[in-house]
Parts: structure tokens; sequence; C-alpha cells
């Protein structure tokens, strides 16, 4: 089997920066995203899943882009932090790892 080597990035924010998070992506050439509901407690926000969410304002999501040029990767991360980190909550990691199948990245 062979495997090829990619960059996973991972955006865990707010649901309301969705439409302009994937803007950040698709213009950084980006071929596509996976998206989940998330949730959690860190230092900005605290909210469990058994109580649920007033409105989409306050849900979570976590956004998962795999890409074989690591600079879409930091590309990415750079722009989402530098527009929203300082106002909403989030963290962004990248994860090295070996892609089995894939249609096209």
């Amino acid at each position: 089997m062979m495997t090829q080597q990619a960059t996973k990035l991972v955006i865990i924010t707010e649901r309301l920066l969705f439409d302009h998070i994937i803007a950040i992506i698709d213009e950084a050439g980006a071929s596509g995203y996976t998206v989940t509901a998330a949730d959690g407690k860190g230092k900005r926000t605290s909210r469990a899943s058994r109580h649920p969410a007033v409105s989409e304002a306050l849900l979570k999501m976590k956004l998962e882009v795999i890409t074989t040029d690591e600079a879409i990767a930091h590309a990415i991360a750079d722009e989402v932090a530098k527009r929203f980190f300082d106002n909403f909550s989030g963290i962004i990691y990248t994860d090295r790892v070996d892609v089995l199948y894939a249609h096209s990245l």
C-alpha cells in the first residue's frame, strides 16, 4: 500500500465564523474541508453538550483541511488567527498524516 504524506489543519472555533473561514480556505487554494459539530470547555468558553445552545452563535465547529502543501495549511491558519482570534475563541493545530486512500488532495 502506497501512502502519501500530508498536513492536516484543524480549526476549532465558533460556528458563526463558518462562512468567513470557508472563504479563507477557498482563497488559499485548498481542495476541500470537513466540518463537524464540536463542544467542550476551554479558557475562554465553557458549555457542555448536556446544555443546549440558545442560538447558533454559541455553537462550536471543527474544520479539518488535509493538504499536501504545508504552506497552504499555514497560510489558512495565519489568516484565521489574524482575523478572528482576538475576538473569538478557538484553537488551530496541524498534524502530519499518512493518507492511505484519497480521490484527490
